[in-house]
This record gives C-alpha cells, sequence and structure tokens, in this order.
C-alpha cells in the first residue's frame, strides 16, 4: 500500500535544567493509506512527541519527514499550517472544545480558519457539521456548549471537528485516556468505524489495550526509538 507517512531518523531534544533531553533518538516510521495503527509505550518515552511532530505541530531537530507525498520538514511556518489544515484532524484526550462556543460552532471551526472546505459556501459547511454530528450521535445537541455535554460527548465533538476539513489522516493522543469503560467502549468503536467507512488513515497514542487490540497494527516506542510489532 502507499505511505502517507514516512518519518526517518528523526530526532528531537528538550532544553532541560543541566542540559538537553534527547526525547527521540533517530526514530524512523511509516503508515501506509488507510491503516489504523495504536503507537504504545511508558510514559515518557516520546510518544506525544512524535504525535505533535507528524502532526506538524512541532518541529524535528533532523530527519526527513513526508506527509502524503510532501516533505515537510524545512517548509515555512504557513505551508506547515496549510498540511495542518488540509491532510491532519486531531482528537486529544482533554477535548480542547472552545467553551464560548456550542458544538456545530466548535465543529466548523477547522473550516473557518480554512477559509472554508475547498471554497464552501457557509450553507454547505453549516450542512456538512450537521452532518457530522448525526454520524457520532449528537444531531440533537448542536446547540449546546460544552459544559452541558458528558466527556463521551465532548470527545465525539471532538471527532466531529477532526473530521471537518475531511483531512486524510487523524492523529489521536489518548482518545479515551479521560473516559470510563463503557464510554470509551464507545469510542472505540466509532474510531474503527471511521477507519473503515471513511477509510481515514489514524494514528493514536494510546495506553489501551483494547483500544490498541482493534488496530491494524501496533508500534510500541523504548527508548526514543520504535519497535514494530
Amino acid at each position: 500500500m502507499k505511505s502517507i507517512i514516512t518519518a526517518s531518523d528523526i530526532k528531537k531534544t528538550y532544553p532541560m535544567a543541566g542540559g538537553r533531553v534527547e526525547v527521540l533518538k533517530g526514530l524512523s516510521i511509516n503508515i501506509a493509506e488507510g491503516e489504523m495503527v495504536a503507537i504504545k509505550g511508558e510514559s515518557g518515552v516520546g510518544k506525544s512527541t512524535l504525535l505533535h511532530i507528524l502532526g506538524v505541530l512541532d518541529d524535528a531537530d533532523s530527519g526527513l519527514i513526508k506527509i502524503d507525498g510532501v516533505r515537510i520538514d524545512g517548509m515555512w511556518d504557513h505551508q506547515k499550517a496549510k498540511i495542518r489544515n488540509d491532510k491532519i484532524g486531531f482528537i486529544f484526550q482533554f477535548y480542547h472544545l472552545l467553551n464560548d462556543f456550542n458544538v456545530i460552532e466548535n465543529v466548523l471551526f477547522p473550516a473557518m480558519i480554512g477559509r472554508g472546505q475547498k471554497h464552501s459556501s457557509r450553507k454547505e459547511l453549516h450542512q456538512r457539521a450537521r452532518e457530522l454530528l448525526g454520524s457520532v450521535g449528537l444531531a440533537h445537541r448542536i446547540k449546546h456548549k460544552p459544559g452541558e455535554l458528558s466527556g463521551g460527548e465532548q470527545q465525539r465533538v471532538a471527532i466531529a471537528r477532526a473530521l471537518m476539513n475531511d483531512p486524510r489522516i487523524i492523529l489521536a493522543d489518548e482518545p479515551t485516556g479521560n473516559l470510563d469503560t463503557a464510554t470509551s467502549e464507545s469510542i472505540h468503536k466509532l474510531l474503527k468505524e471511521l477507519s473503515q467507512r471513511m477509510k481515514k488513515t489514524i494514528v493514536l497514542v494510546t495506553h489501551d489495550d483494547q483500544l490498541a487490540g482493534m488496530c491494524d497494527r501496533t508500534i510500541r516506542m523504548i527508548d526514543g526509538v520504535t519497535e514494530a510489532k
């Protein structure tokens, strides 16, 4: 299958008291189009750092990175912003919804930043947001504020938001880490459905063995590098 994410010899360090700590130590990873891949490992091995670099939210110190065939290391900031907005959707552990906006406004936000998905009209964007909220079971909640929703409902809003610009890649950082067991299972099923029905490439960081078991494969991080399973 065609590779949609390729990273080779990625290194990343952070300043610490008394020097710098090396988090990623020449890590390489390859994700095929349409795959659902779990990244696992002990706390502190660099899983979230890797996800942020793959999502063009942070820069590696060195190494080669390609997203959908386009080399992103060395890009200007405005070019990286376009890659993020066009190609990648993000799901975070703590949702990161805008509390002053209602559900549909939160889902619309990426399209507003990107001046509209493929230059769609405002009416078309609202229709898409409504359809996405329906697909995650929240058609009845579009006018509610995030504070009026349960944790599971907020994560479903975050998933709909991640899909708003029809990205090819979904990156999820501990998407069920803040949820109870029953709610986590419903999110597991939803992510798997997105992978299968919408043909999205999904890369997720998780400590959840059940969620990892639903993925096509697991990549384990050990001491700043990866060990494929």
